[in-house]
């Protein structure tokens, strides 16, 4: 239930958000008329379709996105014809005949046929509006929507849904309310009521042509991410601490007890592991997979902890759960275990067993236990590293320990890919491949999935949208290349691009080329390119491929592979 009061505020905090914006005009052109014929089955419409829609998208895979794409563009024309007869009282008046006509068929008076006809033209409205809508995944949409990826989807990811969906209605219903007084108070002081009317009918025309050339999920977006997620992330610290992004605060209550480690289907640098032997002892557990960005960078401070305090009482368990599928071969995670320096205890989570018993939702994500079997902090995601140390010491002087080393990680130094990203200039979301759970994908043929298919480019991209140009055959999880040449492009904003990568399944190196804005990245090349922008895929991980060196700048990648085989899993950005 606090999860579900949770996700109801944060559809309420969109309000704040400027990916709101191509809706409001579309809201607002209602808030002169009765709210309860008008406003709220616009509402309803909008935030009904909108939970449905998403619903399909996390059942359905491509055919639900194809099946959306359709609704948008049918959606468009609605609201393209809203606008027209805001614009004229004329139009207006022609396309209410044939509903004011079939009420007076059925013998029914005409304002009832008016009432009726206004809810069914609102109602339509709504359905446009909703099919439309593009509400940033900021922190706690993000947490519904990585939740139905993991677990796939449920009758409770649709409750979560549809919560998020009304949170929204009920701010953009006091939106409805304010403006409709602000629009009387004009209408009277002005005497303006045409006017008024003719500029919503403006409005309404510009939200559809900023909403056909993508900029509610392009500018708006970049704007909203670096806004309101601080405020969504203070909202689920508060209303739900064991969702949220920071250790115990001081006097570290209980939050629960360590669970069983029994589902782990093999372990690394250590015999199987349990609770009760670990009675006495600190742990860290860290939930982590090898290609997740996030993770290897915070694996530095979760290395730099288990040396320094090793010999004084604490135990670091890595719990590896898997984002994609070749994430659960043994030998991959043994590879990475070692190329990365992880020497403490790796305990390997296929099947999510013990991802679920801590009821964790993020990767990476730190639970802290005391030497009694109980846990008393945590932090999800990267971040507050001397906050949660003081959790490990706190809980280390608690079990007894002294003579600990100094307090402080400032000699730690990343390189590479575990360096800590710019978060001033990133404004470029993680962004998967496989048509499970794609977003913005540009090519004009949309997805052929599961079978091979040509792609091709369009002229230009708008910000944080991709395309493929090839041949290339998309699953789920992926996109394989079937014949040399193919391409994938990105438009970007971020000093970091990284793209996790894999060969064919029989090994076979793959070369690749990378390019910025049609040239050789030079000085801006990643650890995994040289300044020609050439590289070779020999295994399954997370590339580096563009670090830019100066001042960060939005910029179109493309890697073209030289060779076939090439599989493409995700985006993401540093």
């Amino acid at each position: 239930m606090t999860l579900v009061v949770l996700v109801f505020l944060g559809g309420v905090l969109t309000i704040l958000s400027p990916c709101i914006l191509p809706v409001l005009p579309f809201v607002f052109a209602r808030s002169e008329r009765p709210f309860l014929t008008s406003g709220l089955p616009l509402l309803l419409g909008m935030a009904l379709t909108f939970a449905a829609v998403a619903t399909l998208a996390a059942a359905g895979g491509a055919w639900a996105a194809h099946i959306n794409e359709y609704g948008r563009a049918l959606a468009l024309v609605v609201l393209a014809l809203f606008a027209a007869t805001l614009l004229s009282q004329r139009l207006a008046d022609g396309l209410a005949r044939p509903f004011i006509a079939l009420g007076n068929r059925l013998s029914q008076p005409r304002a009832a046929a008016d009432s009726k006809s206004g809810i069914g033209h609102s109602v339509l409205l709504g359905v446009a509006t909703g099919l439309l809508w593009a509400p940033c995944a900021g922190p706690i949409l993000g947490l519904v929507l990585t939740g139905a990826a993991i677990a796939g989807p449920s009758a409770h990811t649709t409750v979560l849904l549809f919560a998020y969906a009304a949170g929204s209605a009920t701010s953009l219903a006091v939106a409805i309310f304010a403006g409709g007084r602000v629009f009387a108070a004009l209408k009277r002081s002005l005497g303006a009521g045409e006017w008024l009317r003719r500029g919503l009918g403006i409005a309404v025309l510009l939200a559809v042509v900023a909403i056909a050339l993508g900029w509610d999920t392009g500018a708006l977006t970049r704007l909203s991410l670096s806004g309101t997620g601080r405020l969504e992330q203070a909202l689920i610290d508060r209303v739900d601490p064991a969702a949220g992004g920071r250790t115990a605060p001081e006097g570290m209550p209980v939050e629960g007890v360590f669970p069983s480690l029994s589902g782990a289907t093999a372990w690394l640098n250590s015999p199987p592991l349990t609770p009760e032997a670990l009675r006495g002892k600190v742990v860290v557990i860290d939930f982590w997979t090898y290609s997740c960005i996030n993770c290897l960078r915070s694996l530095p401070y979760v290395r730099g902890w288990y040396e320094k305090y090793k010999d004084h009482g604490l135990v670091v368990i890595g719990v590896h759960s898997p984002e994609f599928a070749f994430e659960r071969d043994l030998g991959n995670v043994q590879h990475a275990v070692g190329s990365l320096g992880v020497t403490y205890p790796v305990a390997l989570d296929n099947n999510f067993a013990i991802w679920q018993a801590f009821k964790n939702r993020y990767w990476p994500a730190h639970f802290f236990i005391d030497a009694t079997g109980r846990i008393r902090g945590h932090h999800f995601g990267e971040g507050s590293y001397d906050e949660s140390e003081r959790t490990i010491r706190g809980l280390l002087i608690e079990a007894g320990f002294t003579q600990l080393p100094a307090a402080g990680m400032s000699a730690l130094s990343a390189t590479g890919v575990q360096a800590a990203a710019d978060e001033r200039e990133m404004q470029s979301p993680e962004t998967y491949v496989g048509y499970g759970r794609a977003e913005h994908f540009s090519s004009p043929s949309g997805f052929a999935s599961d079978r091979l298919a040509s792609y091709s480019a369009p002229p230009g991209l708008a910000l944080n949208h991709w395309a493929l140009q090839g041949d290339w055959a998309v699953d789920k999880e992926h996109a394989t290349l079937g014949s040399p040449g193919g391409s994938v492009l990105f438009r970007f904003y971020a000093r970091d691009l990284h793209l996790v990568l894999g060969p064919p399944a029989s090994g076979r190196p793959v070369r690749f080329r990378v390019q910025l804005d049609g040239a050789a990245p030079a000085a801006d090349h990643g650890i995994d390119t040289d300044a020609q922008g050439n590289g070779t895929i020999q295994e399954q991980r997370l590339y580096q491929l563009i670090r830019q060196s100066k001042d960060v700048h939005e910029h179109t990648f493309s890697i073209q592979f030289l060779d076939d085989g090439a599989q493409v899993y995700a985006f993401t950005f540093g």
